[in-house]
């Protein structure tokens, strides 16, 4: 039996780690350790060696170490509501996702037990069970439609045993454990994310850059186009102002006699639709005509004329792409 010295030494020690831990370590997880038994903890601590540090705790302890340590880190607060149900740290200073998936990867197969909570809906496939006709019985009380195949009871559609959440009944862990089925795993549950005074839920680390880059975008659309509904100029909006502010003073143009350079060339257009025509199909020639300029220089001294036309041609096109 632990006496009262040597208790209160261990709570002392206890204090020093936690408060050594959040003072070194600026990331941690908060992990539900329910169902991990000790040899599978140790497992998931060699794991992460070199990468993290698990702490474990009552969270009597656990709160009153962040307390004393929120006098100097007011952000630590943070992790007081949290602390529920049998949890405990990962404290890491590597990426955040890698050391998710480290934490992930250690789970192990557990039989169905009673009274437990399932982590997930179990459903058992229409199947032969290799089990005698004396289990007929057996089958009949949880509702599950058999037959005999050659002298063994055969399920006859599949059958949505558990559904997740629900608690595992007697008859329920009996079958699946005559039936050898282990529906579930167990490891350390990632509750919540603390990085830098931030807490945040560990589905935010599935975001990617491209998912940020594309919201972002959607936004700034949005904000253009509320902007130019309303007439109200936003950096969003401005560049298409502007352009349909040019198109509007191109149409005046055309159809006056008010002009300028990006008018003539359109007016031109329209006079002899032909150049736009043969500008529009010397565009995409022009590289050919490029690597065929060594091999052949007479023709095209000879097509200099035209190349001047079209390069006139070009001029304003951008303004209707």
């Amino acid at each position: 039996m632990v006496n009262a010295k040597d208790r209160t030494a261990w709570k002392a020690g206890y204090f020093v780690k936690i408060a050594a831990l959040l003072n070194d370590y600026p990331k941690c997880f908060i992990v539900k350790v329910d169902n991990v038994g000790s040899k599978q903890m140790q497992q998931i601590r060699m794991s992460l060696r070199g990468t993290g540090v698990i702490l474990m705790g009552k969270n009597t302890m656990m709160r009153k170490a962040i307390r004393a340590q929120a006098g100097e880190n007011p952000q630590l607060d943070k992790l007081m509501p949290h602390l529920k149900g049998n949890v405990g740290f990962v404290f890491t200073r590597e990426d955040l996702i890698q050391v998710r998936e480290k934490i992930q990867s250690n789970k192990v197969e557990a039989p169905a037990k009673a009274g437990a909570l399932a982590p997930c809906d179990v459903v058992i496939p229409g199947q032969n069970t290799g089990l005698g006709p004396e289990k007929t019985s057996f089958f009949q009380a949880l509702q599950i439609q058999t037959k005999i195949s050659k002298g063994t009871i055969e399920m006859l559609a599949d059958v949505h045993l558990i559904k997740k959440g629900d608690k595992v009944g007697a008859s329920e862990a009996a079958l699946l454990n005559m039936l050898k089925i282990s529906p579930f795993t167990y490891g350390l549950e990632i509750e919540q994310v603390y990085d830098s005074g931030t807490v945040f839920e560990p589905s935010v680390l599935d975001i990617t850059q491209e998912d940020l880059r594309s919201r972002f975008m959607t936004g700034v659309r949005r904000i253009a186009a509320i902007s130019i509904a309303i007439g109200r100029p936003t950096m969003a909006a401005v560049p298409h102002m502007i352009a349909n502010g040019f198109k509007n003073v191109l149409a005046i143009a055309v159809v006056t006699d008010i002009t300028f350079k990006e008018a003539e060339k359109v007016k031109e257009y329209l006079k002899d639709p032909s150049k736009f025509a043969s500008a529009v199909a010397a565009a995409p020639a022009a590289p050919a005509g490029k690597q065929d300029a060594k091999a052949a220089p007479a023709k095209k001294e000879e097509a200099k004329p035209e190349s001047e036309d079209e390069g006139d041609g070009d001029m304003g096109l951008g303004l209707f792409d």
